[in-house]
């Protein structure tokens, strides 16, 4: 019999950790779910991340709101995927901020990777109905923009670091504070989902400019916040690792004339006794392994996830 499709069966709630990092600085961790954070203006909030419908934002704002009312001026969305984005209209944000190259990916993938994300993990989307639509930045750059926090608050950098979980990934970065919010380019205890990456981009010069920064606080896209710089590289670590044990084991497979399913069983035991017992980590590797396996024939771009290719690719490798 069959594994249940990706993350269909996981159905159960999430205990939830809402943590202040710093002063005015927050993040609020889930066993695994998409993580969420906000940074305090001297009038105003930035909040990174929107997660997947309005209902489930608003359940997060009100923890917010138990500790300030200021209004949201900033919403940033460190990429395109669905999951991190669809519940931006919760937020009533002035400005909508993301990589010029996640404004391109909505336009191209948007509907496709809203279906997809949906099938795939239902229990996030609470409420579907509440979506009013596609989220469209209202602001995109593309190499780096700060915000002025007010007061003596210092500055919220954005920053690309260059193409890896996705083509238009960027980082939230405190310089004040050395907090980094890094979006799903760092796990930390969480396994990686790479079916929209660029895996040798990833795993070489991105990851080196994320770990350039020096975070003493770090929190990935998924799984607990990584505190002081042995964590924080710990995570950092782990996620390199993870792609290249991906690049060997596939690309191994591939060199020798194997098969897709031969690739993504190598790769599976390969990284199943460090890494199999984390979060996502089944849901992820059949999609992670066929976008790797095209990376190497040469597709160059990531092709699109749709919910039949979703499930044609599932039933191939973990069926």
């Amino acid at each position: 019999m069959g594994k249940p499709f990706a993350s269909s069966a996981d159905l159960a709630d999430k205990a939830r950790s809402f943590e202040e990092l710093a002063p005015g600085v927050y993040a609020l961790t889930a066993e695994g779910d998409p993580n969420v954070g906000a940074v305090e203006g001297e009038d105003f909030l930035v909040c990174f991340e929107a997660m997947a419908t309005p209902v489930a934002a608003r359940e997060w704002l009100a923890l917010l709101r138990e500790r300030t009312g200021k209004p949201v001026r900033y919403l940033v969305l460190s990429h395109y995927h669905a999951v991190r984005v669809l519940g931006a209209s919760a937020f009533g944000a002035d400005v909508v901020v993301a990589h010029e190259k996640t404004r391109e990916l909505i336009a191209e993938r948007g509907v496709e990777d809203w279906a997809s994300e949906y099938a795939r993990m239902p229990r996030l989307f609470k409420e579907p109905a509440s979506i009013p639509g596609l989220t469209w930045p209202t602001l995109t750059f593309g190499d780096r923009v700060a915000i002025d926090l007010g007061g003596d608050r210092g500055t919220l950098e954005l920053h690309h670091c260059g193409r890896g979980h996705t083509e238009g990934d960027l980082v939230a970065w405190l310089p004040e504070r050395r907090v980094m919010f890094a979006g799903d380019l760092v796990e930390s205890q969480a396994a990686l989902y790479t079916g929209d990456a660029f895996h040798r981009d990833w795993a070489g010069a991105t990851l080196d400019r994320v770990a350039s920064f020096g975070a003493e606080t770090l929190v990935g896209g998924r799984g607990a916040v990584a505190r002081g710089r042995a964590e924080v590289d710990a995570a950092v670590a782990q996620t390199r690792d993870f792609l290249r044990v991906m690049l060997r084991e596939t690309g191994g497979v591939r060199e020798r004339g194997g098969t897709l399913k031969e690739a993504f069983e190598r790769t599976h035991r390969a990284l199943a006794p460090r890494y199999g017992a984390w979060p996502i980590f089944e849901h992820c590797l059949p999609f992670n392994v066929s976008r790797l396996w095209e990376e190497l024939d040469g597709v160059e771009r990531p092709r699109v996830w749709t919910a039949e290719r979703d499930r044609e690719v599932w039933e191939q490798l973990q069926g």
